[in-house]
């Protein structure tokens, strides 16, 4: 049985892994990590601002396995000690707050109108948001018919659950949560807990005692 002794580069590859699928750890590296993290985080979010129309704020860690596309009129903007984890789709435009996450396997698409999240918004793994969508009448393929865009904005310090789906035209408050698994059709109203398919309303924040952060 072969037997494996791994150098320091080797956990330096495995320790970017981490960080790519966990990003929140990118903001408790202690300073010998940060020695070869910073480099490496300022030379992908370098070739993605050269590359693509998008402007990365401070202190942003932005997994190298993501895919983010912005053209002219289409761009991304990404704010101060935003997040975005392994897997996740972004396509513009697009326009994200400050201390905002989001985690793996996310699909994010502005489409003609753009995709708006608040700062502090919190979005867990493979949600799908789409601003826009297909015209439906019966006498041409689908495919064949012109989009349409309203647009979606997410407020301040929401909280997006697993698996939730958020079609074109809504408009989330502030300080909402999104049950897991939920499909988001009409506007969620500031402190509203929504969940299921298609998602409604089943509880209010103000009414959750206060508990202390964990992570």
């Amino acid at each position: 049985m072969n037997e494996f002794s791994p150098t320091p580069d080797d956990y330096i590859a495995q320790h970017k892994k981490r960080l790519s699928w966990m990003p929140w750890l990118w903001y408790r590296l202690k300073p010998k990590h940060l020695l070869w993290a910073e480099p490496w985080q300022q030379q992908i979010q370098a070739e993605l601002q050269a590359l693509e129309t998008i402007t990365i704020g401070n202190n942003c860690f932005i997994a190298p396995e993501a895919k983010l596309f912005g053209e002219p009129n289409r761009g991304i903007s990404i704010g101060d000690q935003c997040m975005i984890a392994a897997d996740c789709f972004l396509h513009g435009p697009i326009t994200i707050g400050n201390e905002v996450s989001i985690n793996h396997g996310c699909s994010l698409d502005g489409g003609g109108k753009g995709l708006i999240i608040g700062d502090q918004t919190r979005i867990a793994n493979n949600v799908t948001i789409y601003a826009f969508n297909h015209g439906m009448a019966p006498d041409m393929p689908i495919y064949q018919q012109s989009s349409q865009a309203k647009g979606v904005t997410i407020g301040r310090d929401v909280w997006i659950g697993a698996q939730v789906g958020i079609v074109d035209g809504v408009n989330i408050g502030d300080h909402a949560v999104i049950g897991m698994g939920a499909v988001v059709t009409k506007d969620v109203p500031a402190y509203a807990i929504v969940a299921g398919n298609p998602a409604k309303i089943i509880g209010d924040r103000r009414d959750k005692p206060a508990t202390k952060a964990e992570r």
